[in-house]
């Protein structure tokens, strides 16, 4: 348990504001960033995150009958509705984000029916639409909220699938479980290396501060969505790849394979195969780099990633392109896009003297060829998801 933040007082005075009583207590999850392993978790690949000092954090006070209240910064009013009335097709909008892990975690194990009902306020810094997963943020200190005050007892782990669940069924996005692993499984200056096929984790340590290393975060300002086409469209390739190519998952293809798959697949479900298939080699060859020369030797791979992302699995935008050039013109590492893809951020791996230059010409990048001005800060990887007072 930590010492009040910010935002924790912040969310205590609102919740008591919107619910005239106060909470029993205050919790957080941060938002993720994924420094490599793009698209790759729901082929039951390899993915390499980190939670990051933005937070969402909540205040939750309990009820003595069956109501669940949910409200936020973010929206106007208060969402209601019955635990007994928990369930996909009765949950929308934001609030099926906190709703949907309530119902989620009936799905393993809560008795629904002994409960009683709970208020929430959510209030948060991580950046909504840029690829830090805002959405994992918030089912990652709803869990870990209600894991404590139902006295569920799961692991972390199991947490991680409750709010993937939540994500695939009460919201409709079709998104693997890295987003909940990193926030619930983080740790201060490390990485998570996840296999996402035995969900068997690995904390890494970063070393970017021993480094003089900095993740500058560059939203673009572009918005996106998962739950819409483009997403959904690219996990049908991959799964039409593997069964063409007669396994379960891409994680069962090599980069050996790739020539028997260019032969079997036509061109662009070949190409959104190649993109899996490689990431995930990059994946480990990012872990064995940072372990075997550290943080300044993985810039290549990571710029060998937004290469595929942006013309194999086709995922960037001009916006994504011309953030990631012009950081490495100014002396970043290694930078690529990062999340999902059609908007968000990208990441540059840069030398903390850089970070204004490289900030500088960034924003005459974007305002030259005349896009909206991207939001930068620098993200530090930090601890997971925990119950602050």
């Amino acid at each position: 348990m930590t010492t009040s933040t910010p935002l924790g007082t912040a969310v205590r005075a609102d919740f008591e504001r919107t619910f005239s009583h106060q909470p029993i207590g205050i919790w957080s999850a941060p938002g993720r960033v994924n420094l490599i392993g793009e698209h790759t978790d729901y082929n039951d690949g390899f993915v390499f995150p980190f939670a990051i000092n933005r937070r969402t954090v909540i205040a939750l006070g309990e009820r003595d009958d069956r109501l669940v209240r949910v409200s936020s910064s973010f929206s106007d009013g208060v969402v209601e509705i019955s635990l007994d009335d928990l369930s996909p097709e009765n949950l929308h909008g934001w609030s099926a984000y906190p709703l949907g892990v309530a119902w989620a975690l009936g799905q393993f194990g809560a008795n629904l029916a002994r409960v009683t009902g709970f208020e929430i306020y959510i209030d948060s810094d991580v950046p909504v639409g840029a690829g830090l997963s805002s959405s994992a943020a918030i089912e990652s200190a709803v869990a870990v909220a209600l894991n404590d005050v139902w006295g569920l007892d799961l692991d972390r782990r199991t947490l991680a699938k409750v709010g993937q669940l939540a994500e695939n069924r009460a919201v409709g996005a079709p998104t693997g479980i890295m987003d909940q692993s990193a926030s619930l499984l983080g740790q201060a200056d490390a990485g998570v290396f996840l296999d996402c096929r035995s969900l068997e984790s690995e904390v890494i340590p970063l070393g970017f501060d021993e480094a003089g290393l900095e993740l500058l975060i560059i939203d673009t300002k572009v918005s996106h969505s998962h739950a819409t086409g483009g997403y959904a469209s690219r996990r049908a390739s991959c799964e039409a790849g593997a069964a063409a190519l007669g396994t379960e998952s891409l994680r069962d293809v090599s980069v050996a394979d790739l020539d028997r798959a260019a032969e079997l697949l036509d061109d662009e479900t070949f190409r959104r195969v190649r993109h899996v298939v490689t990431e995930n080699q990059r994946v480990l060859d990012t872990v064995r780099t940072l372990r075997e020369q550290g943080p300044t030797a993985i810039g290549a791979l990571l710029y060998a990633s937004h290469e595929s992302m942006r013309d194999d699995f086709e995922i960037s935008v001009a916006e994504l392109d011309l953030a990631v050039e012009t950081a490495l013109s100014v002396g970043a590492i290694g930078a690529r896009m990062t999340g999902g893809g059609f908007g968000g951020a990208a990441i540059a791996l840069t030398p903390h003297a850089l970070i204004p230059a490289v900030e500088t010409a960034v924003i005459a990048a974007f305002a030259a060829a005349g896009f909206g001005i991207p939001d930068l800060f620098v993200v530090r990887a930090a601890d997971g998801a925990m119950r602050n007072e």
